[in-house]
């Protein structure tokens, strides 16, 4: 990297840095009817937020892939006081990875940039989400679109809503620990219908799946206590949609946790936090950090106790050139009690290379 392009990379994550540090005492999110569209678009009155992707596709040959496509926009209190046109108020940061179940191999890229000058940008009407080439955009007939041209893959992907928006927690305000202020505003859409070209160093493939979207605003989501979270959005086969979280302690304990169930037909159940329980098994060692993962968890929940297993070991992402961490996100099987897999998604497991700050 030409030493002109270190030091702008470098002066943005200090903004970042001096952003967490210097952010103002966070207070509980009020409760509110969330509105749409406008709701879909983005929050900059709030620290952090993300839209978040994550599915699995295949050939009509049958070979199979798991996506992740994930824009985070985070406000710089640092520069709120700055006259400057070219002061960094939000910071836009992209993560995109595949998983390719045949090559046994995942392949990831990530992006960062201040918002403006025609290099990035988040629609407070609607969900539009860009960085330079990278983009994530709700068009008019509520369908999402994705581009995404990364270094070793591309993403050219459609994703139609089949089921109505799911608002998580208490009416899309969800808790995210003892007190009030670790809240955020929470839906998601399962159950996504995705249609469209993936292509790993220059071969393309057509592929048909389905896809989870979440979208999370806050202004504070991690309590002292917590070092990261483990999280799981599943489709089920059947139609139904399975969300369960835990927020965990140094010492593996759990400090909150929640979540959701879904059927096909509309009746839904928001957990309690005394009623979701994460045991995790088969630990995985990265060979890249040394963080130790388990890849298969036992997931307790009010509707169904479920095992959760990893499709790839690997499936380590490195974002410490955007947002500064290590994180696993892969694509899982979800199996019931029987021993059957009922549905398919991702798991998310961070704070375990380090302790995660939000």
């Amino acid at each position: 990297m030409p030493p002109a392009a270190f030091f702008h990379k470098l002066s943005r994550r200090s903004l970042l840095l001096a952003a967490l540090a210097a952010a103002p005492a966070s207070w509980a999110l009020p409760a509110r009817t969330l509105q749409f569209p406008r709701d879909y678009g983005s929050h900059p009155d709030l620290q952090t937020e993300w839209w978040y992707i994550t599915g699995h596709a295949k050939t009509a040959a049958g070979r199979e892939f798991g996506f992740q496509v994930t824009f985070f926009r985070s406000r710089v209190d640092a520069a709120e006081g700055l006259r400057s046109a070219f002061a960094a108020r939000n910071l836009v940061f992209a993560h995109a990875a595949v998983t390719d179940l045949e090559g046994r191999v995942l392949l990831h890229d990530q992006r960062i940039a201040r918002v403006g000058f025609g290099v990035a940008s988040a629609s407070e009407t609607d969900t539009d989400v860009r960085l330079r080439d990278w983009s994530l955009v709700r068009r008019e007939d509520g369908s999402y679109s994705a581009r995404i041209p990364a270094g070793e893959f591309s993403l050219d992907l459609r994703f139609t809503p089949t089921q109505p928006v799911l608002l998580q927690g208490k009416a899309g305000l969800s808790r995210k620990g003892p007190d009030e202020a670790q809240a955020s505003y929470y839906y998601s859409e399962p159950q996504l219908r995705t249609q469209g070209r993936l292509a790993l160093e220059g071969q393309a493939f057509d592929v048909d799946g389905t896809a989870w979207l979440d979208h999370e605003w806050s202004e504070a989501l991690m309590h002292p206590e917590a070092v990261g979270w483990d999280w799981i959005g599943m489709n089920l086969d059947d139609g139904s949609a399975l969300t369960a979280f835990r927020l965990r302690r140094r010492d593996g304990s759990a400090l909150w946790a929640g979540g959701s169930f879904r059927t096909r037909d509309g009746a839904l159940r928001v957990f309690n936090n005394d009623e979701v329980r994460f045991d995790g098994a088969d630990t995985w060692t990265s060979p890249h950090t040394q963080a130790k993962y388990p890849t298969r968890w036992r997931v307790q929940t009010p509707s169904g106790s479920f095992e959760v297993r990893a499709l790839l070991d690997d499936q380590e992402l490195d974002s410490r050139g955007s947002t500064g961490g290590v994180y696993w996100e892969g694509l899982s099987d979800l199996v019931d009690a029987q021993g059957r897999r009922v549905g398919r998604g991702y798991l998310e497991m961070t704070g375990y290379a380090a302790p995660l700050r939000l």
